[in-house]
């Protein structure tokens, strides 16, 4: 019953994919880009060991909806990470965005069922304007494996909140609201996220730039520091 089950995922999925591949022909724009980081560190929490990580995706983009793939692995090879998402944009300001995360891969990828290793999200961004320059994200897990000690959905939730200093420079500050055991590994509200990011282009010919960038940051929650170092390609 449990291999037929999973026999009708994956293919739903394969299903799923054609059906979108072909509504999507050519209309829109398909992008494919890298980041390579001295680490890997999510919204104050490092990932795995301290190590650098490459950091694939490749996206879709029509009008104001985008749908693409994310996902980080260190350089033995050894994925991390694999990630699928789904963006509507409202407004130059607004979008929501649906994630499905899997960084745990112990079980069976197309496995949803109860304990399944993925876990779903649901986020509300707003990136600011001119006027009023400050950022702000909600991101909360509303299922999966985001789970308490008891087994109960845990919700986590973590908000954001950004800040220009200049045209190559913001700070931020990040917080999980609830109790978040094992995303977050907090009890309640904490601050896990706080820094400063600093980007700038390398020129390495008269045509072309390397696009690098620095975060600064802390996890009061975890008593944490990290600074990391990135290529965007």
């Amino acid at each position: 019953m449990k291999k037929s089950v999973k026999k009708r995922q994956k293919l739903f999925l394969i299903l799923a994919f054609s059906l979108t591949a072909s509504v999507l022909s050519a209309q829109g724009n398909f992008s494919t880009g890298a980041d390579i980081v001295s680490s890997y560190v999510w919204r104050g929490v490092a990932q795995g060991s301290n190590e650098p990580n490459i950091q694939p995706s490749v996206s879709y983009t029509n009008s104001k909806l985008s749908v693409g793939a994310w996902g980080s692995g260190n350089f033995s090879g050894n994925l991390k990470e694999f990630d699928l998402y789904a963006t509507y944009t409202f407004s130059d300001q607004l979008s929501f965005t649906l994630t499905d995360y899997n960084w745990t891969f112990s079980k069976d990828y197309f496995d949803y069922s109860d304990g399944t290793d993925h876990i779903f999200e649901a986020t509300l961004t707003y990136t600011g304007k001119k006027s009023f320059p400050i950022s702000a994200s909600l991101n909360t897990m509303f299922a999966g494996a985001d789970k308490k000690t008891n087994g109960d959905n845990a919700y986590s939730t973590y908000v954001e909140l950004g800040y220009p200093l200049s045209s190559n420079a913001k700070i931020f500050c990040g917080a999980s609201i609830f109790d978040s055991p094992s995303v977050y590994v907090t009890s309640g509200f904490d601050v896990t996220n706080i820094g400063l990011k600093v980007s700038k282009p390398i020129e390495i010919t008269d045509k072309f730039s390397l696009p690098v960038y620095g975060i600064v940051g802390f996890n009061p929650s975890a008593n944490n520091a990290f600074l990391v170092a990135g290529v965007t390609l």
